[in-house]
């Protein structure tokens, strides 16, 4: 069970963010970055299961947009980055590296209002409360809570567009819980089971079974499935690898366990219309690790040929909440080797 000095930080948290003004404004962006050297606090353990800790940032700005974000992606040098935040922006930028190739900052950062359909921006949530993005060939694709919806914009030109489309989600907008949508959406490999597919998964919005709404959106194996959900853990954002299968960022939040992240591994075979989706547990991990409200994921092959993760966190715009980048290898795992890394 969670401390209560520990607790009372969440309830702190949450009742600052929502004292927060809304954020409604754009420009470049300065950003300031400590380096993260050990995951696991108090010792240098860098193996975790099948993942390999490279490093990562704790992240502040003077700029008062700079926060809350949602998901990330990277480009194809690997080093440029989309992201989108709840607030209703965007948010791009280049990540720095030492000579030995680890994190050690950002640069170049620039937030802007994303626009709707009609070329409207908003202030606060409502509306614009952006959780999930995805790079789909000359478009990026990113999906909504609270009004609930994936929409389609130009890429490049997203930062000045309004929204171009908006992709049919296959559930009644009643069955979708106002603040726990569709946080994950992601594009797989084309030369993959799903051949191109675009997978949405939803945070808790539940189905009479308990398992998480998902649907396949585009391709050919187009249709609707859902992912089992465990305890507390939510869904917040998955990217596919290299060979199909998906790996899944899941967050919990709450007053009683306090906070925890874990990444679950899902075959791309399990993938398909009308399954419950599951897999193994790569890594969990709560408050003695460098972790806070961890929120968006993405994968990348790096030049050696390994695959990286980086990992984001959401601070909500709370002093008691902290912006981190954390990136992983991902290593071939031992037989039944998984990182169980609560306290």
């Amino acid at each position: 069970m969670i401390r209560k000095p520990a607790a009372n930080l969440i309830s702190m948290a949450l009742g600052l963010t929502a004292l927060m003004p809304p954020a409604f404004a754009d420009g470049d962006v300065e950003v300031r970055s400590h380096v993260i050297t050990d995951f696991k606090i108090g010792t240098n353990e860098t193996k975790f299961g099948s993942l390999e800790f490279v490093g990562g940032l704790e992240m502040v700005s003077p700029q008062r947009l700079f926060g809350s974000l949602s998901s990330i992606r990277f480009r194809s040098d690997k080093r440029h980055f989309v992201g989108v935040l709840d607030t209703g922006h965007w948010m791009t930028g280049r990540v720095e590296r030492d000579p030995q190739g680890h994190l050690s900052g950002l640069t170049d950062v620039v937030i802007t209002p994303m626009k709707n359909r009609i070329g409207r921006s908003f202030e606060g949530k409502g509306y614009m409360d952006a959780e999930g993005l995805t790079l789909h060939g000359d478009q990026i694709l990113v999906s909504f809570e609270q009004d609930h919806r994936v929409d389609a914009y130009p890429d490049p030109g997203f930062e000045a567009s309004r929204a171009i489309d908006t992709i049919p989600i296959p559930f009644a907008m009643k069955s979708l819980r106002a603040n726990r949508g569709f946080e994950t959406i992601a594009v797989a490999p084309a030369d993959s089971a799903l051949r191109g597919g675009t997978l949405i998964v939803a945070e808790r919005s539940l189905d009479t079974d308990g398992n998480a709404y998902a649907a396949i959106l585009d391709g050919p194996l187009k249709g609707r499935l859902s992912l089992a959900h465990y305890g507390d853990f939510d869904a917040t954002d998955g990217a596919f690898l290299p060979n199909g299968d998906l790996l899944l960022l899941e967050r919990r939040f709450n007053m009683a366990e306090g906070i925890g992240m874990r990444l679950r591994r899902i075959k791309a075979a399990d993938i398909r219309q009308g399954t419950v989706m599951d897999g193994e547990i790569l890594l969990q991990g709560d408050f003695g690790y460098q972790i806070d409200n961890m929120e968006g994921l993405d994968t990348f092959t790096a030049e050696d040929g390994t695959t990286h993760v980086v990992i984001v966190s959401d601070d909500n715009h709370s002093i008691l909440q902290r912006n981190l980048m954390l990136e992983f290898r991902l290593v071939e795992p031992r037989t039944g080797d998984t990182a169980r890394l609560q306290n």
